[in-house]
């Protein structure tokens, strides 16, 4: 696939995903985390291994082999994921969790290297303490010198646990290369929705009593957060690396930004010279080339 393609179908990605912390911040104020996880996946996994069995048609065989592999993805990317992202939009707004999310490519960056042997070049390293000087902006206010000592909001602490999932979760996919994409999003999907089944049961969750906006909002991630962007994300991370693809994430606060504002909720300067250092280490890491740093 041309590379121009790959970028295309990454930003849709995280255009996708960005909406996910609007609406998701409007879902569980009616349905607890597990349960709009739950019934995200429900669906969404129904319908991507419908279209995976008639577009990729899939070795069945090679796909029960890779059982390991998709159950990590599963545990990780889906359940992990998603559930630390969801508990945090009850303590912080979507935009700090988009911002503080902004460090992801660069720590998918460090394990890339380290794990699947991809390059890393000084610029890089450069590029990703930028972007975490920003992100620490963010978590502490500005009080940069009260790091330690400040006291940090649950929600900006989970979105870090989100990190480390989704982490774990691209180094898996970028592994798993026996299994068209459809086919691994739908089955581990699947796998999630079937582990997540008793614990949604004893949530007391009455799926038929949502309001509009919450259906809404809950069709709106099933679709595309849910359906789309995790199959987008794969074939990116197939197509041009962990590495490169995780740089797109850092499309998520603009994005969730532009939605915030157009959908009227304040943004505060902390959050935009947060913003401003997080984009010059991703400009950094992106423009720059240089020789590659060997990571033990």
């Amino acid at each position: 696939m041309k590379k121009y393609k790959v970028w295309i179908l990454l930003i849709l990605c995280v255009l996708f995903w960005s909406g996910n912390y609007i609406f998701g911040s409007l879902v569980v104020m009616e349905l607890t985390p597990v349960g709009l996880t739950f019934i995200r996946w429900l669906f969404a996994s129904i319908i991507l291994l419908a279209v995976g069995q008639r577009i990729e048609k899939p070795d069945w065989k090679e796909v029960f082999k890779q059982w390991p592999k998709i159950l990590g993805l599963s545990m990780f990317g889906v359940i992990g994921y998603n559930l630390f992202l969801y508990y945090a939009l009850y303590y912080t707004s979507p935009l700090n969790a988009a911002l503080v999310n902004s460090f992801n490519p660069g720590l998918i960056a460090i394990v890339s290297a380290i794990y699947l042997k991809e390059k890393v070049t000084k610029y890089h390293i450069l590029g990703i303490f930028i972007s975490f000087l920003g992100v620490l902006i963010v978590l502490t206010k500005g009080s940069l010198l009260q790091a330690l000592t400040v006291e940090y909001n649950k929600g900006d602490l989970l979105i870090i646990a989100a990190i480390i999932a989704w982490t774990v979760y691209s180094m898996i996919s970028k592994k798993l290369t026996s299994v068209p994409p459809i086919t691994s999003t739908g089955v581990s999907g699947l796998i999630a929705t079937v582990l997540l089944f008793p614990f949604a049961l004893n949530n007391g969750v009455n799926y038929l009593n949502m309001s509009s906006l919450a259906l809404t909002a809950a069709i709106y991630i099933i679709l595309f957060p849910s359906m789309l962007s995790f199959v987008l994300w794969n074939i990116g991370v197939r197509e041009i690396g962990a590495a490169k693809t995780g740089i797109f994430l850092n499309l998520n606060p603009v994005f969730t930004a532009l939605i915030s504002w157009a959908m009227g909720r304040e943004i505060t300067l902390v959050q935009i010279i947060g913003g401003i250092f997080v984009f010059t280490g991703v400009y950094i890491t992106t423009a720059y080339k240089g020789k590659p740093v060997r990571i033990k």
